[in-house]
């Protein structure tokens, strides 16, 4: 049987809206890919509907979304919902970063978004979080 640390974790780490705060998004994207993952990142200015053909068509067990505009609560819902129209947001772990207010971040997650990291969260955290949440395809094949 594979363990997980034997699988490499693909993550696409995605800036969707007119976000054009970006560096943030880099720093995840490097810190993962320090860990070990493989990562794909979006660029800047992407459609929720760019996203979720890209998380699908690269088969990513990780969406982290960078998001500090503000429109959370509109382009994020997009992203998920078109992630269960193809039957992908069961097999995938999404995640928000960026400055989320309470009451918002209860309703992403209620929605689907495994977890919110706000600003200043240690990135050791948020890798230790993605490896112990990130879907175990090997174990869902043998199903």
């Amino acid at each position: 049987m594979h363990t997980r640390e034997e699988r490499t974790i693909r993550c696409l780490v995605a800036k969707v809206g007119l976000d054009g705060h970006d560096r943030g998004a880099h720093v995840i994207a490097r810190a993962f890919r320090d860990a070990g993952f493989e990562v794909i990142y979006s660029g800047l200015h992407r459609a929720p509907e760019e996203i979720v053909q890209a998380a699908v068509q690269e088969d990513v067990d990780v969406l982290g979304i960078s998001i500090l505009s503000g429109a959370h609560d509109t382009l994020v819902p997009k992203v998920l919902e078109g992630l269960e129209e193809y039957g992908a947001l069961e097999d995938t772990l999404v995640l928000v970063g960026g400055i989320i207010p309470e009451e918002d971040e209860r309703r992403l997650k209620e929605l689907g978004v495994a977890e919110v990291f706000g600003p200043g969260t240690p990135m050791e955290e948020t890798i230790a979080f993605v490896r112990e949440h990130a879907p175990d395809r090997e174990r869902e094949s043998e199903r």
